[in-house]
């Protein structure tokens, strides 16, 4: 198929909020709608089970995101809408890539350092508490996105390394077995909102602080009034940096409106009346969405159905895929001839190659990652991408005589000798 090809996962473990809507479900629906996409939407209810024991709240969670993006204009006809767990290629493709990743790679995964972090400053053992599940999940999430040949996958800057490490992986497998993963693109939109909760901080379930999208209008009135405000009385005038209530305000209005709030602020409004007039506002947006939604709940079938006909839809695909990736590695019928193994690549696709890339943290780091995928280099972070493209200049340009002046800024890695590394910088130095 010539279209690009979009791919975005919800996981089901809560009930979408207002910041839920502005930064993912509104700007998602509407690309939906743009000529010469195609368009996934999954319910990741497999990664829901690494966060979450609680089968009630999976099945609850699962029915309001679903109800969510259909009362906000998700158009099944037009996108292929279906839950992780009603495709079972995927578990499968993840075991496959499970057999070309290097655990090396997944003991740099964010969410696993952060938990080894967390019990070693509590004094307990690193892997206390860490399943395999949440060790692995990073192979998951590169099979939700590899098995639909996803070109673009939108996700913050805190999820780019899930996307590079699906891209590690299909280089890994093509590598091995020939061409069948396309290696997909992360999407960063720096332009859409994050919205403040009640109490200024970031929006998010983690704090407590979220306005559940689809609150009745009363709730929505006491939530509201619940977000913080400074001392200032009315008729002194107010400032809109760092105004939740304005921020808000603003991702639901026009820009019009969002000046009229702004002189407002100016002139001293008092914060009642501001509070006012962003439940009007709010309310004026998700009324319609509300009643679509609760009408979607009392109808769980309906949900249902709508489900497994994308299920249908992405199982249409993901069906002869598998059977093509299972034949690849030679999980064949004993009768089917085998195909001798595919020669590999010109030189310059068998190349080793540096990638630098930023880090959730704001710093820049670099690595050097090997014909076949295996990490031969990881470097520590700089502060500027211009430093970490010198220090990778002066490995391409001094070879392995340079790892010893910039052995401070590199990490160690077990199984990876010098000698490896030597050969990766002379291939790359002969390909100039």
């Amino acid at each position: 198929m010539s279209s690009t090809r979009f791919l975005t996962g919800i996981t089901t473990t809560g009930t979408p909020h207002l910041g839920n809507f502005v930064g993912s479900i509104r700007p998602s629906v509407a690309a939906s709608r743009t000529p010469g996409v195609q368009s996934f939407y999954f319910l990741a209810d497999y990664h829901a089970l690494i966060k979450c024991e609680d089968p009630a709240r999976i099945q609850r969670s699962t029915l309001e995101i679903a109800a969510s993006w259909l009362a906000a204009g998700l158009d099944p006809e037009r996108v292929v809408f279906y839950r992780q767990s009603d495709i079972p290629e995927i578990p499968e493709l993840c075991w496959l890539l499970t057999c070309v990743t290097g655990k090396g790679v997944l003991n740099r995964a964010h969410a696993y350092k952060a938990a080894g972090d967390k019990n070693a400053a509590a004094g307990r053992d690193a892997d206390e508490g860490v399943t395999a599940g949440l060790f692995m999940y990073p192979v998951l999430m590169g099979a939700d996105i590899l098995m639909f040949k996803a070109h673009k996958v939108p996700v913050g800057r805190d999820q780019i390394q899930h996307i590079e490490m699906a891209r590690d992986m299909a280089a890994s497998f093509n590598h091995l077995y020939g061409e069948h993963f396309v290696l997909p693109e992360a999407v960063i939109d720096d332009n859409v909102a994050t919205l403040p909760g009640l109490d200024g901080r970031k929006m998010s379930k983690s704090y407590d602080n979220t306005i559940p999208l689809f609150s009745s209008r009363a709730q929505l009135q006491k939530l509201i009034g619940g977000i913080l405000t400074d001392s200032r009385a009315p008729g002194e005038p107010k400032e809109v940096e760092g105004s939740a209530l304005f921020q808000i305000y603003q991702a639901f209005a026009t820009e019009a409106e969002t000046a009229a709030l702004r002189q407002q602020y100016a002139e001293g409004i008092a914060w009642g009346d501001a509070k006012q007039l962003l439940l009007e506002r709010v309310d004026q947006v998700v009324a319609p969405m509300r009643a679509h939604y609760e009408e979607l709940l009392q109808n769980p079938a309906r949900i249902e159905q709508t489900l497994l006909a994308g299920a249908d839809r992405a199982r249409a695909l993901a069906t002869p895929f598998i059977r093509e990736v299972r034949s690849a590695v030679g999980l064949r019928s004993l009768v089917q001839v085998a195909a001798a193994p595919k020669p590999a690549k010109a030189s310059k696709a068998a190349l080793p190659a540096f990638k630098q890339y930023r880090e959730a943290d704001g710093q820049f780091y670099f690595k050097l990652v090997a014909a076949d995928g295996r990490l031969l280099l990881q470097s520590t972070g700089f502060a500027a991408p211009k430093e970490a493209g010198q220090a990778i200049a002066k490995l391409q340009k001094e070879g392995v005589s340079a790892l010893t002046s910039l052995a401070d800024r590199l990490l160690p890695l077990e199984g990876v000798g010098t000698p490896e590394v030597a050969a990766a910088l002379q291939a790359l130095a002969e390909a100039v």
